[in-house]
């Protein structure tokens, strides 16, 4: 059992990193900000060919592993966060399971695109009565011609109020077998992008709207059934969101470091305090325990879709890990910690939200104990007994 990096994988992450230090230090504070996409940094990333990498090469990607887009997205957030952010669009998510069942006509119309880092396409699932419980969606998708016809409405989806397109998840019938999704342009008559709101991460989210939105057959991503292979898909995405939290927490750590080593207070470095200590000494053991859960679920992977089980823990603890790091971090800095003038807050509030995002830490908890308990747990109230 080896926990380092090969020697090609070491090899790319020293390359992401500096092309990090050269091109993306500069302003990265100025970038997590501002709520807005950034299509510039995009465009740079695509060229350095961290757009994709999880895509095959047949269809214009990289045709890398899990563990390519972990590195890229640890060593970018190491620098700027926000262009990890753009990693984790440009290759987990949405994207993803474009990528895995779309039909060769909607690859050819939109990932030449999206690998290029000129459109964007944002996931569109939680709904105001769906959040966790996310088969009981109500948008729905009736059948009309060579359309289909689509109403009902989305929240809380990432990059919404930029992005290009949009994998709907829709409801073609009852059940959980009536579930699948379907591309929706923007623009498209009858959707409507809402007013943005903010949130505590700074990120700004748009609601979706569909009022009898007409959407061309040849827009469905997968049909009736494809449920579960979307959310086989999701397990990918939270391999992404650990990898973003994990590596928010190590920045926020690293800069506590600095700051220790030089603060004075009381005529020594604050170093010196066992309390300030004993700090580093726990977040390095949660840190490093993370990330080898994160490097498990990833390289065990097959065919790029993680054990759900090992995807559960690796973000629990990422999630965990991340948050309590940032947390820590902003308390040894003190008042500067709290400040809008270093990344260490920025830090905090995110890794605060992916603890909601993406599988909250309660729905984790519940998937573990089921696998370890050998038993599923419905969350669902029990049907009533029916009447003789």
């Amino acid at each position: 059992m080896n926990f380092q990096l090969t020697e090609d994988q070491q090899v790319f992450a020293d390359q992401v990193r500096r092309f990090a230090r050269d091109k993306l230090a500069d302003g990265a504070l100025e970038r997590a900000h501002d709520p807005s996409y950034p299509w510039d940094i995009a465009r740079l990333l695509a060229g350095q060919g961290l757009l994709g990498i999880l895509v095959d090469e047949a269809d214009g990607g990289i045709g890398g592993t899990l563990m390519d887009a972990v590195i890229a997205i640890q060593e970018l957030a190491l620098v700027c966060p926000k262009s990890a952010d753009v990693v984790q669009a440009g290759n987990f998510g949405a994207i993803r399971t474009f990528a895995e069942y779309a039909e060769p006509q909607l690859k050819e119309r939109f990932l030449p695109d999206l690998l290029a880092g000129k459109q964007l396409l944002a996931l569109g699932m939680s709904e105001p009565d769906a959040g966790s419980a996310a088969t009981e969606l109500k948008t729905s998708a009736r059948e009309d011609g060579d359309h289909y016809i689509i109403n009902g409405s989305k929240v809380f989806s990432t990059h919404s109020p930029d992005a290009t397109a949009y994998l709907i998840y829709v409801r073609f019938g009852p059940g959980v077998g009536g579930i699948g999704s379907v591309i929706v342009e923007r623009g498209t008559e009858g959707f409507e992008v809402g007013k943005p709101s903010a949130f505590m991460s700074g990120e700004e989210w748009s609601p979706l709207y569909f009022d009898n939105c007409r959407v061309p057959k040849k827009n469905v991503l997968l049909g009736p059934g494809g449920f579960k292979k979307q959310i086989s898909g999701f397990n990918v995405e939270r391999i992404g969101n650990s990898s973003r939290a994990l590596a928010l927490g190590r920045h926020a750590f690293n800069v506590a470091r600095d700051h220790a080593l030089v603060r004075e207070q009381f005529g020594r470095p604050i170093c010196e305090f066992q309390g300030i200590q004993w700090k580093f000494a726990e977040m390095a053991m949660k840190l490093d325990a993370a990330q080898f859960l994160l490097y498990r679920a990833a390289t065990n992977a097959d065919r790029g879709l993680p054990s759900p089980y090992e995807t559960s823990v690796a973000k629990l603890a990422c999630n965990l890990a991340g948050f309590e790091c940032a947390n820590e971090s902003m308390q040894i800095l003190g008042g500067m910690g709290y400040s809008t003038e270093t990344l260490v807050e920025h830090c905090f509030k995110r890794t605060r939200g992916w603890q909601i995002a993406g599988g909250s830490l309660e729905i984790l908890k519940n998937r573990i104990a089921e696998e370890v308990l050998g038993r599923r747990f419905s969350q669902r109230a029990p049907k009533p007994k029916q009447e003789q």
